[in-house]
């Protein structure tokens, strides 16, 4: 997720230069930079006391007991680490060979990841290609209402696997005066069920692109996904006992899923405006029951600069589109507020809450978990 859309203007305001990375190495056609970030973070939220049971019998079995859990609320070390490599050298007129590498290390070492491996060619008058393990093209679109030190997008938090960060990808991005353009296609891969024999990968694509309205401060986009092996999935561990049903519901199947993204934005002064829109085809899962649904959802984002400080406020709903009679679940709703202290370019204070207002008595309520964080940022 993008988190510099507010951070770069305060820096740019008011201080002479940015945080940025390092460069150890610079020759006449090549230069290679190191930079990344260290960030302290404690999380307050609910959390089950026991895992859920390892089997059940039936579909309301579950139900009650992911209701009925016990649970305390918690301070968690989310801590993090990121370091990052980026490469240049000079082929042509114009033209860059590119390489850049990120990894990132949890507190817990349980998660860590390479968040980005690629490698590409950019062209100053067209663009940049590259393949790897890259950005997909909606987190431009999402990074409208992406705007809070810690709370994610809700809504465009929800884009799918081949527009998000993911590997196997043949990304192109290029920006023409006013418009950004943004296409990206993620192969099918070599990745098998060992029961089933069949591919586990998401293959498919997705295109974007941002067009800034003149001086004005208004900017538009428009972005839309496809993706193939979407899977249908259900957490939930039947026993022998469950009936066929209920253990149908436990298969893996693959769903063609689709998504489309409208988003807008206004700028003026020191206040920043965004809002966004989704429709999803086979595109989201059911809280409760695991089901493979269609999904609807908007999201809204504010942000003042006041100063060193920014502070910033989202709210973002979303339900499934199962049901024509009108009735739905509801698979997000949650209203974020959060305020930044940036002391310099590279080293910021923030603290984040979150009130979660899905209902506990259907999704449980460590998913209906309010969350507060208090976060340390150092850049470099």
């Amino acid at each position: 997720m993008n988190k510099n859309l507010i951070a770069l203007a305060v820096a740019a305001a008011t201080f002479s230069g940015a945080a940025s990375a390092a460069t150890v190495y610079s020759d006449d056609t090549s230069s290679l930079a190191i930079g990344g970030r260290v960030e302290a973070r404690a999380l307050s939220s609910e959390n089950g006391k026991q895992e859920l049971a390892t089997s059940f019998n039936n579909q309301a079995a579950y139900e009650k007991a992911l209701v009925g859990q016990h649970t305390s609320n918690d301070v968690t070390d989310i801590s993090r680490v990121r370091v990052n490599i980026d490469a240049k050298t000079q082929i042509a007129d114009g033209v860059q060979g590119i390489g850049y590498f990120e990894r990132e290390f949890k507190s817990d070492n349980a998660n860590d990841e390479n968040r980005y491996i690629y490698a590409g060619v950019n062209s100053d008058k067209y663009g940049q290609i590259v393949y790897g393990k890259a950005d997909g093209s909606l987190g431009m679109i999402t990074d409208f209402t992406d705007i809070m030190a810690y709370a994610g997008s809700v809504v465009g938090g929800s884009k799918l696997a081949v527009s998000d960060r993911t590997s196997n990808n043949l990304a192109y991005s290029g920006t023409f005066n006013n418009l950004t353009f943004k296409a990206n296609y993620v192969f099918d891969g070599a990745s098998y069920d060992a029961q089933t024999g069949q591919k586990t990968n998401a293959n498919g694509f997705s295109t974007a692109a941002k067009y800034a309205v003149g001086d004005t401060g208004l900017a538009l986009g428009v972005g839309y996904a496809q993706q193939k092996a979407q899977k249908e999935f259900n957490n939930i561990p039947f026993s022998n006992s469950a009936s066929a049903a209920d253990k149908a519901k436990n298969a893996t199947t693959s769903q063609a899923s689709k998504q489309t993204f409208v988003v807008a934005s206004y700028t003026v002064g020191d206040l920043y405006f965004g809002g966004l829109y989704k429709y999803g085809h086979h595109d989201a899962n059911n809280l409760v029951n695991g089901d493979l649904t269609d999904s609807q959802g908007y999201e809204f984002a504010a942000a003042y600069t006041m100063g060193k400080a920014v502070f910033t406020t989202t709210y973002g709903f979303m339900k499934d589109e199962r049901n024509t009679s009108g009735a739905y679940d509801e698979l997000a709703n949650a209203v974020s507020v959060d305020g930044t202290y940036y002391f310099n370019s590279n080293f910021r204070t923030y603290a984040s809450y979150t009130y979660n207002m899905l209902d506990k008595n259907k999704v449980g309520k460590v998913a209906a978990s309010d969350q507060v964080v208090l976060g340390a940022r150092y850049d470099f």
